[in-house]
């Protein structure tokens, strides 16, 4: 699994743990069954206090994401995939929302607002740049 935590963006670091194990679990990266690392050890990886990890992972556990496996740790549920996708559909409809309408007070007309969005999409061609959670980056290219 692969985190990409930027302290600066303006959602808070347990957050944005939050949005990458669900979107995670919706695309597949996370199985049902598969366990999460430690707190202890993602806290070192990621270079993040434990008790942000451990926010991000009750919250997890609250929504039904995530649950504890006796003397193992935490494991992704068997019935998460569907939420986690709706999750990630909703939150991703919303954060779509404020930038066209952000474009559209700025004053753009529908039609820029459009063109600007295909060629930015164009650009990024299904390529995504990640930072692995031991730290050295990858990159990921997914086609869709």
């Amino acid at each position: 699994m692969f985190f990409s935590i930027d302290p600066h963006n303006g959602v808070a670091i347990y957050e944005q743990l939050v949005r990458q194990v669900k979107f995670g679990v919706a695309e597949g990266t996370l199985r049902p069954g598969q366990l999460l690392p430690s707190a202890r050890v993602l806290s070192q990886q990621l270079a993040i206090n434990p008790n942000t990890i451990n926010r991000a992972f009750q919250q997890l556990q609250a929504e039904g994401v995530l649950e504890s496996v006796r003397g193992k740790g935490l494991a992704v549920c068997v019935r998460s995939l569907a939420a986690c996708r709706k999750a990630r559909q909703t939150l991703l409809e919303q954060r779509i929302r404020e930038v066209l309408s952000e474009a559209l007070h700025a004053g753009l007309p529908s039609d820029e607002v459009r063109e600007l969005f295909l060629q930015q999409l164009k650009e990024l061609n299904g390529r995504v740049a990640t930072v692995s959670s031991t730290g050295s980056e990858e990159i990921s290219e997914r086609v869709q």
